[in-house]
């Protein structure tokens, strides 16, 4: 074998040798029973991360303002403490986050509906963690909705 060939499928990663010999993995969102795009469908991890980023500056302000009075440890630890009950009570009530709002992103769980209470406070635990996050399965889901049986999808 050519040994360009070896290593340029080395470098495009397992998926893309699974494709090349035959593998067809769907599109996002497939297995779930979701469409492919619009409304409903799987959202995508550029406007996740987006979300996030406007959730943890919205509350590292909140915790500058309010609460650490200019101590910059303090406002870090604030601010997560803020993040984990700002992502408990708006997922587990309206089904989304400022951030998420913004982004027109809302979390639902697997089947449809709104997330259970208790499967809120999992999934929002796991996000403070921030390394379940970081790691996905192939319908773009990070192992924290994986884990709280719960998708984020585009409304």
């Amino acid at each position: 074998m050519d040994n360009r060939k070896v290593i340029g499928s080395w470098l495009s990663g397992p998926r893309a040798a699974a494709e090349d010999a035959g593998v067809d993995f769907g599109y996002r969102g497939e297995q779930l029973g979701l469409p492919e795009e619009g409304p409903g469908s799987v959202a995508r991890p550029g406007r996740r991360i987006g979300a996030v980023v406007v959730d943890w500056a919205l509350c590292l302000f909140i915790a500058y303002g309010l609460l650490a009075r200019g101590d910059q440890q303090a406002m870090g630890n604030w601010g997560l403490g803020v993040f984990l009950a700002l992502n408990v009570l708006t997922v587990g009530t309206v089904g989304c986050t400022p951030g998420k709002a913004l982004f027109k992103l809302r979390v639902v769980a697997e089947g449809g509906g709104r997330l259970g209470m208790g499967w809120t406070v999992v999934r929002s635990l796991l996000l403070c963690l921030a390394i379940p996050a970081l790691i996905w399965d192939r319908d773009g889901r990070g192992l924290h909705d994986r884990l709280a049986r719960a998708v984020q999808v585009r409304i």
